[in-house]
């Protein structure tokens, strides 16, 4: 897919082809293609529900295995194993004025001058005791801003509408979201994010009582009046099994 894009773009995402696929309307909008685009040799390449199923056996793991390394003797740590995370690096800048290069996420200060202002964005910069620095980028090239821009916008509404409980505008960023747009049709959108509310609630606070049960009563008068959309029993078109701790362990074996 990053190999597509590039082609049709003239420039290359450093992000996998399950990340980008994301944020594009083009590669996952119909379930026979997105063989043609992802793998399913790691869970970023574009598995659905890949980062879920992960988390899930890596918790479930842990949980097993927890007790097992308190019984052990502690590792001892040295400069010899430090990871590839760029977070300690960070902090040894601050600290010790050393400085680190690398791509930092920041909120947009100018450095992109044809993206929003406050919008994060991954840039090159370098850390030392002043702080985390970044240069001006300037302007992106017109096709990678409009791409830029499209989610941009979308997660700008996203947050007003999660920040005031707005379901119309809720509804209006999910409209606007690339990937949904090219899979749903307006009305697919509007009963989704009802669902999407109603199965959700727990976690949105800031959605009134009333805002739920509205989105619960529409859904439940689209179901009696005949107009619910057509809805599929799809666990999506790339899913992996769970594995168990059994299944794990016989792995590592």
């Amino acid at each position: 897919m990053r190999i597509d894009v590039l082609r049709r773009f003239g420039y290359y995402s450093t992000e996998s082809n399950g990340h980008l696929s994301e944020y594009l309307p083009w590669y996952r909008k119909r379930p026979a293609e997105i063989g043609e685009w992802i793998s399913l040799n790691r869970w970023i390449l574009g598995e659905t529900g890949g980062y879920l199923r992960v988390c899930n056996e890596g918790r479930n793991w842990f949980e097993t295995e927890f007790p097992n390394w308190l019984a052990e003797e502690p590792p001892k740590i040295s400069a010899a194993d430090r990871s590839l995370e760029h977070g300690s690096y960070i902090i040894e800048g601050l600290e010790t004025g050393r400085v680190y290069r690398g791509h930092f996420n920041v909120p947009n200060r100018g450095y992109i001058t044809n993206l929003p202002d406050g919008c994060v964005v991954e840039i090159p910069g370098y850390v030392d005791k002043n702080g985390i620095n970044m240069p001006m980028v300037g302007d992106l090239p017109l096709v990678c801003a409009a791409t830029c821009s499209a989610s941009v916008r979308v997660q700008e509404m996203a947050l007003e509408a999660a920040v005031h409980g707005d379901v119309t505008l809720l509804k209006q960023a999910m409209l606007h979201d690339p990937l949904v747009g090219a899979v749903c049709n307006p009305e697919e959108v509007w009963q989704m994010t009802d669902e999407l509310l109603v199965a959700q609630a727990e976690w949105l606070p800031n959605y009134s009582a009333e805002a739920i049960e509205g989105a619960r009563a529409r859904l439940a008068a689209h179901e009696t009046n005949g107009t619910r959309v057509m809805l599929s029993a799809s666990t999506g078109a790339a899913r992996l099994h769970t594995r168990t701790v059994e299944e794990l362990a016989a792995e590592r074996r």
